[in-house]
C-alpha cells in the first residue's frame, strides 16, 4: 500500500484537490439556489409543500442512474459531474432552508418592518441570520452526501478520487487494484471529515452570538 501511494503521491494529491474543489463549488452553488427557492416559497404553504416533496423524491433517485442519464445531453467530463452533484446538494439544504425560514418568529419580522426596514433588508438582516443554524445543518448533511456522489461522477470522467475507485474495480484481482480502491475510498472519507470541520468553523464565525447553541 505504501509503495502504491508513494509512487502516485502527486496524482493522488491532485485528484483529492479536484474532488474537494468540485464538492465545495457545487455546494456553494447549491446553497445559493436552495436559499433563493426557499425565500420564494416558505411563506406559501402549498409551494413549500411541493418543494419539500420534490426534495424528498429527489433523494430517492440513485446517483449512478442520474449520472448515466446526464451522458446523453451533456456528454462526458466536468459538466455532467457538476450538474449531478449540485442537484443532490440542493435537496437537503432546500428542506432545511424552508424549515429554518418558516420557524422565524413573525413578531420579529413585523418589528423589523415596523422600524422601516424593507422586505429584502428584513430577510437578509433578520430572517436569514435567525434561520442560518438550521440551514447550516442542511449544508453539513449535503456536504457529506455529495462527497460520495462526487466519486460516482467519475463514471462520466468527472474529476476527483472516484477515478481511483473505478479504476480499481475495473481490474479487480489485478496488481494494485485493491490499493487503488482503498486510496479512493479512504481519501473521500478524509475529505468529508475535513470539509465538515471547515463547516463547523464557518458556523462559529457566521452564526450570531445570541443564537449559538
Amino acid at each position: 500500500m505504501w509503495d502504491y501511494i508513494s509512487s502516485r503521491l502527486e496524482a493522488i494529491g491532485f485528484s483529492a484537490w479536484q474532488h474537494f474543489s468540485l464538492v465545495a463549488q457545487c455546494l456553494i452553488l447549491a446553497v445559493v439556489i436552495a436559499v433563493v427557492i426557499a425565500a420564494l416559497v416558505y411563506r406559501r404553504p402549498a409551494l413549500a409543500s411541493v418543494a419539500n416533496s420534490v426534495s424528498a423524491i429527489g433523494l430517492t433517485i440513485p446517483a449512478f442512474a442520474l449520472v448515466g442519464l446526464m451522458i446523453a445531453p451533456l456528454g462526458f467530463g466536468v459538466t455532467p459531474a457538476v450538474v449531478t452533484v449540485t442537484f443532490f446538494a440542493v435537496l437537503p439544504v432546500l428542506r432545511n432552508a424552508i424549515v429554518g425560514l418558516g420557524g422565524v418568529d413573525p413578531a420579529l419580522v413585523e418589528s423589523a418592518r415596523g422600524i422601516g426596514m424593507s422586505r429584502m433588508r428584513t430577510f437578509v438582516r433578520v430572517e436569514l441570520p435567525l434561520a442560518w443554524p438550521v440551514i447550516l445543518g442542511g449544508i453539513r448533511v449535503s456536504a457529506q452526501m455529495i462527497m460520495g456522489i462526487a466519486a460516482v461522477a467519475a463514471y462520466v470522467l468527472g474529476p476527483g478520487l472516484g477515478g481511483f475507485i473505478f479504476s480499481g474495480l475495473s481490474r479487480l484481482g489485478g496488481a494494485g487494484a485493491t490499493e487503488s480502491i482503498v486510496v479512493g475510498v479512504v481519501g473521500v472519507v478524509l475529505l468529508a471529515l475535513v470539509l465538515d470541520l471547515l463547516l463547523v468553523g464557518l458556523g462559529r464565525l457566521t452564526t450570531p452570538r445570541g443564537i449559538r447553541v
